[in-house]
């Protein structure tokens, strides 16, 4: 799951009320890193439910991501507008607010049996997701000392990708293995989100009575340029390239996770319920390689990692699509471990050496997530039309993009 990088910001007002509140809102924001993980990764239960649910193609079935992830290029800039009105945990409130109203369209759009209604109800749960990470996220980094702010993120971050491991095993056993229970399938998902609005709603309330520090946007220090000052954002080779970097990135995640429960279940001739538990182990891999990364990461060239892993998951792509049986579903799934540190080194490079101007830059990252609503679309229509050999090769030519960027194009001394 693809996470917002947080603005730089400082504290204003800590009373010490809020200092002893610390732990408990770290725990709160650890449950709220899980939910959002959670919730983003149990869309990859969705995409097959609906697809046999409805009798769907499988381009009309990305339509779950194509919409989740598209409310990313759409809200992210006009929700960290808003928060900057009223505040980091009105703005977390808010999000919970939004993301239980979504959990409950489910229940009308099962009863009524419409996969419009469930896209609508996809749609505004994603803008609640949206809010929650531009409003959580600058808290991280001052509940505790500024020394400790990497390990507090990284630490979170990992609670975030237990909900990715969890959600698919979760949507297995409660949704997708009583598919065939009833006649109108779409309303086994009303019990699972109805449970998620409630817990959704539970939590917004125990945010809204914490005491939490009273935090505003900082402004980067400036720094000096190769010989002029720039004057756009745009300005910076590294950041243009990033954010292809980031649609990229995210468009192959998240369409691998999309179809891999469908994949599964044809290479191994197995029901999706048994096929979706394995992609546990692809989220799950992302939850290990994190780990991985915060220890090689301090030795290590970020560039020279990030090239590696793009690398390995091009070979693993390749493997996986011209071998069968477990030897495919391993080498596919292995693409998660890939993935792990991608997300965060190709951020990172993006907003390199940008001063003033890195938390704009942030914002138009964001908006690049939208990555995960178009490769996801297009892959669909590439497996209706074509197979899935050739269906994978659009996100192999994502990692080929990455290893381009992790080679050469994060260098910031050339100007566009």
């Amino acid at each position: 799951m693809a996470d917002i990088t947080f603005q730089q910001v400082t504290v204003s007002d800590v009373t010490e009320n809020s200092k002893k509140n610390f732990r408990p809102a770290l725990i709160t924001l650890g449950v709220l890193y899980f939910m959002m993980g959670f919730i983003t990764c149990l869309n990859d239960t969705l995409v097959p439910f609906f697809k046999k649910g409805f009798t769907l193609s499988y381009s009309q079935s990305s339509l779950v991501q194509f919409y989740f992830f598209l409310t990313y290029g759409i809200m992210s800039v006009p929700a960290g507008n808003l928060i900057s009105r009223i505040g980091y945990r009105n703005g977390m409130v808010t999000g919970f607010a939004i993301a239980a109203l979504g959990a409950l369209l489910f229940f009308p759009a099962a009863i009524l049996h419409q996969y419009a209604l469930f896209l609508t109800a996809l749609f505004v749960l994603a803008v609640g997701i949206v809010m929650l990470q531009v409003a959580a996220n600058p808290y991280i980094t001052v509940l505790g000392p500024a020394s400790t702010a990497s390990s507090r993120f990284a630490l979170i971050q990992g609670v975030g990708s237990v909900g990715t491991t969890v959600a698919p095993l979760f949507g297995a056993h409660f949704i997708l293995s009583h598919i065939q229970e009833s006649s109108a399938p779409a309303e086994m998902v009303r019990f699972p989100y109805l449970f998620i609005a409630a817990l959704l709603i539970v939590i917004a309330l125990v945010v809204a009575g914490l005491k939490l520090p009273v935090i505003k946007s900082g402004r980067s220090q400036e720094i000096a340029f190769t010989g002029m000052e720039r004057h756009s954002v745009f300005a910076f080779r590294n950041l243009n390239l990033g954010t292809i970097g980031i649609f990229c990135y995210v468009g192959a995640e998240v369409a691998i996770g999309s179809f891999l429960t469908n994949y599964i279940a044809d290479l191994l001739h197995t029901d999706a319920d048994k096929a979706n538990s394995f992609v546990s182990f692809y989220w799950g891999g992302m939850l290990v390689g994190r780990l991985c990364g915060a220890v090689l990461l301090r030795s290590l060239k970020p560039a020279i990692v990030l090239t590696c892993c793009a690398a390995a998951a091009i070979m693993l792509i390749c493997v996986s699509v011209n071998t069968t049986g477990y030897v495919a579903v391993w080498s596919m799934i292995a693409v998660g471990l890939c993935n792990s540190v991608m997300f965060a080194i190709i951020f990172s490079l993006s907003v390199n050496g940008l001063g003033r101007f890195t938390t704009r830059a942030s914002g138009i990252l964001s908006t690049a997530i939208a990555g995960g609503a178009v490769v996801s679309y297009v892959q669909g229509y590439l497996i209706d039309h074509y197979s899935w050999a050739i269906a994978f090769t659009l996100p192999l030519l994502c990692y080929l993009y990455i290893i381009f960027y992790g080679l050469n194009g994060h260098r910031s001394k050339q100007v566009l």
